[in-house]
């Protein structure tokens, strides 16, 4: 990286402290499907939906840590799409950038679309574009105000979501081992085998449900995209990044291990929401306000996210001659005020869309922001390996944080992401994100190459050359 990149990323404040990235890693593995997309998981797969979220759990590990060799030694805000630029080539960085900045941009405009239903549960009265109006505005204020502000949001909003799921496994676990809550009967675990055995959907099930766990697990990345503003990013991004994969075990793998072992897999569908069903079992009567609460959090959280993160990448883009100069201001707070602000801007066309826009051409935007992340994937897992390719053995005998099992677990990793776009494909409600992604991508590429993006980079990698 250049001397002069580095400067320009250190204007950045390093104001995220270690529990800010510890919370936000787990905060961007823990979404709202947890809550209540789990149910239609488990009916897809059946208790195998276990095996489901440990493989693909194993996997985003191997990418994490792909993700955290590059991020400790070069600590900057663009995160993936800079290193695809520096490693790849400057088309790599600018398809990566901008495809991951409208993923979080069409996500957000679901998020707090569904925050205007959240509140309605509670105040009916208050239209949903009022609700939605609110959480864009007041997560734009806090991003503006600070790093670190973004950063105690987004850790009290994690800190929610863990303590729900950790309550609902502890008492699960009672209910299973004593009976508390089932008359005195213990439950035990095995209805996980009893309706139809383990696989009671074959092997088809679990393969189809793969995408929806893939899914559920984008947003992890965002640790990357920490890296600029951490504090001491060769500490806390490993520590964040190695804790991963427990994680996943644990609010996961754990939380669905009790909710199946309580109730029977293909009665799920029918209850509603596990989590509000268990609360309810336990004689908890705010059951479902208090799971309302959760979600709504999550909303907030994940719109809190996305203006952050989708402020950072436009910075970065700007920075790399991708998107327009003002984009690379800060103010005086030192956050990238115009990028934060034109986000955000997106993010409320999004909300009248919604209204105005039929239900399945929006489905089909949407769709675009799944495929987004597989392909966010891919390109770190490509950029990791260009980056080792680029060093000596020396100093790949320095590296700070080197990824494991380097290049099978790229390649097993590569495959892994490979498998998970067949199965895309043969899914109706998910082949068209494989259509659309690709024409998104078309779509970068022929402006590339049509606005004289490509000879504006190659006539500054020659000036470069010739410098050196």
């Amino acid at each position: 990286m250049s001397e002069k990149d580095n400067a320009l990323n250190d204007d950045l404040h390093r104001g995220l402290e270690e529990r800010h990235i510890q919370m936000m890693a787990i905060g961007g593995a823990i979404g709202v499907g947890l809550f209540l997309g789990s149910a239609s998981a488990i009916k897809t797969a059946g208790p195998a939906i276990l095996a489901c979220y440990a493989i693909t759990g194993i996997f985003l590990f191997c990418i994490m840590r792909a993700l955290g060799e590059m991020a400790v030694e070069n600590p900057i805000a663009g995160s993936f799409s800079a290193y695809a630029n520096q490693f790849i080539g400057p088309l790599a960085g600018y398809l990566t950038g901008w495809t991951y900045w409208f993923m979080w941009i069409v996500t957000c405009m679901a998020e707090v679309t569904a925050v205007g239903v959240y509140v309605n549960f509670w105040l009916p009265g208050i239209p949903q574009w009022v609700s939605a109006l609110a959480a864009v505005a007041c997560m734009t204020v806090v991003n503006l105000i600070a790093v670190k502000a973004f950063g105690e949001f987004e850790f009290w909003f994690a800190l929610i979501k863990v303590i729900t799921i950790i309550f609902m496994i502890i008492l699960g676990m009672v209910m299973i081992t004593t009976g508390f809550g089932n008359g005195g009967h213990p439950t035990g675990i095995s209805n996980l085998w009893n309706n139809g055995g383990f696989f009671a959907k074959g092997v088809k099930g679990p393969v189809m449900a793969m995408v929806m766990v893939a899914f559920a697990f984008v947003g992890v990345e965002l640790i990357g995209v920490t890296a600029g503003e951490a504090k001491n990013p060769e500490k806390t991004i490993p520590s964040a990044i190695n804790k991963v994969f427990y994680r996943i075990m644990i609010f996961y793998v754990g939380a669905i291990f009790v909710i199946m072992s309580l109730y029977p897999w293909a009665s799920l569908g029918t209850i509603g929401s596990p989590f509000v069903a268990t609360f309810s079992k336990l004689g908890i009567g705010a059951a479902a306000g208090i799971i309302n609460f959760v979600v709504l959090t999550a909303a907030l959280s994940a719109c809190n996210s996305g203006i952050f993160t989708t402020g950072r990448m436009l910075y970065n883009l700007s920075l790399q001659g991708s998107a327009p100069k003002p984009f690379g201001n800060l103010s005086k707070a030192q956050v990238p005020k115009n990028a934060i602000l034109i986000s955000a801007g997106f993010m409320l066309v999004g909300v009248f869309l919604n209204f105005i826009v039929p239900a399945k051409v929006f489905a089909y935007v949407t769709s675009l922001a799944t495929f987004a992340g597989v392909f966010s994937w891919f390109m770190i897992l490509l950029a990791q390996m260009k980056f080792r390719k680029s060093l000596t053995s020396e100093q790949v005998k320095n590296l700070k944080f080197p990824m494991k099992g380097y290049p099978f677990t790229n390649y097993i990793s590569v495959a892994f992401l490979v498998f998970i776009i067949v199965v895309m494909c043969l899914n109706p409600d998910t082949l068209v994100a494989v259509i659309v992604g690709p024409l998104w991508l078309g779509i970068l590429v022929a402006y590339y190459y049509g606005s004289g993006l490509n000879k504006r980079f190659s006539s500054n990698k020659e000036d470069k050359d010739m410098v050196a």
